[in-house]
């Protein structure tokens, strides 16, 4: 069960439990045993003794039923009150027994809100105060001011460290707050990366040749409404590079959709997906597994799959390369990514502005991974081959 103490949630069961509930309960029952033996010492088995042994008993059998239920999780509180009136009966029969009201006190700003807890603990010093004062004979004021002092310090203690967890929880609170509001900006400024990035490769692909081919047809049309057989030569020429240039976009568009539609990774292990990525621009692809693999991130496994998707039809544009690896390797706190091949290589120094050559496909690899804390690099060299490396952290899980 769970209320409301002073603006914070506290669990009952925990509100008992741990150092300081241990603490409370042994000083109870030390506290009831020296004042039982003390009652013994000055007043013996006659008078009241029968009544008093009752109490005793009652009241160690309520406090030991409460730690019980408390300690269960149960709906404890109603249990204290039966605790505190026991105790103040006792008390009024045999004022030996006042040395208990400590652990009350702890117990009452446990167990209720404020608002109930601090009035209660204020009367349970008054009551105690005077039974101090009444077997002191009437002489010692300073018993009859102690626990009064003693329950004040309590209630103040007790509701700094009130004041204290509300402060803690609204802070844990904001922290939460503001990590989902980054992840959220993060993952906003991710898509509207990728759209751009899908929006520069239509533009530069398939927009231009779109445009490069309506052009050139526009151009052997009127060549053609000319009737001039001496330019029918150079109309049919425009034709061809036209049909040639929008068989080059359509192979562009085809890719573009595959590398949106991506293979569902929830229903297939990351290596199949990878090797299947690979083979899709590059029949003879070949995957190394390298470590114990484990369960990753969706957004790790996406990542590992695009950077694959892109390399190999990089290689497959680009290196004329006869062999193309993929290795997957599995660290003890991140996954690394190779993909290599023997084809003609680059110089990746230069810094150059994309082209029809190329140019964004490393560039959003790169974004890819630094957004997920990566590190990646590319080595290569002009008829050496090339080596695309990428890093990406991530937390240990289970095995896949």
């Amino acid at each position: 069960m769970t209320g409301p103490v002073g603006g914070v949630d506290r669990s009952a069961g925990e509100s008992l439990r741990g150092p300081l509930g241990t603490a409370i309960h042994v000083s109870f029952y030390v506290l009831l045993a020296t004042s039982t033996a003390r009652y013994l010492t000055y007043h013996g088995v006659s008078g009241r003794f029968v009544v008093v042994v009752a109490l005793i008993a009652a009241l160690a059998a309520l406090y030991t039923s409460t730690v019980v239920v408390a300690r269960r999780d149960g709906a404890w509180e109603p249990w204290v009150w039966p605790v505190l009136t026991t105790w103040a009966v006792l008390v009024w029969l045999a004022p030996s027994f006042a040395w208990c009201a400590f652990p009350m006190f702890f117990l009452c700003t446990r167990a209720y809100p404020s608002r109930i807890a601090y009035p209660v603990v204020g009367v349970l010093a008054v009551l105690t105060s005077l039974a101090f004062f009444t077997f002191s004979g009437r002489t010692e004021w300073a018993v009859l001011v102690g626990p009064l002092c003693t329950g004040a310090l309590i209630v103040m203690a007790y509701s700094q460290i009130e004041r204290d967890g509300r402060e803690r929880v609204r802070l844990l609170r904001q922290v939460a707050e503001t990590r989902s509001r980054l992840a959220e900006t993060e993952r906003e400024a991710g898509v509207l990366a990728e759209r751009e990035r899908l929006a520069r490769e239509i533009h530069d692909t398939v927009t231009q040749g779109l445009t490069s081919s309506l052009l050139r047809l526009e151009a052997a049309e009127q060549i053609w409404a000319q009737e001039d057989p001496r330019a029918e030569a150079r109309a049919r020429e425009d034709v061809r590079v036209a049909t040639g240039t929008l068989r080059e976009n359509l192979a562009e568009t085809r890719s573009l959709v595959h590398h949106l539609a991506a293979p569902n990774l929830e229903s297939q292990p990351i290596d199949a997906a990878l090797l299947a990525a690979a083979r899709s621009h590059h029949p003879r692809a070949e995957l190394r597994i390298v470590g114990t693999p484990i369960a990753l991130p969706a957004e790790v496994a996406h990542a590992l799959l695009r950077i694959t998707q892109s390399a190999v039809s990089n290689i497959t544009r680009h290196a004329r390369a006869d062999t193309v690896g993929v290795t997957l390797t599995y660290l003890p706190d991140a996954v690394a990514l190779d993909i290599y091949d023997d084809g003609a290589g680059f110089d990746p120094a230069p810094a150059g502005p994309p082209s029809d050559r190329g140019g964004y496909g490393l560039r959003a690899m790169r974004s890819r991974v630094e957004q997920l804390g990566g590190t990646f690099t590319v080595e290569s060299a002009p008829g050496e081959g090339t080596v695309v490396a990428a890093q990406i952290p991530c937390a240990k899980g289970t095995s896949a």
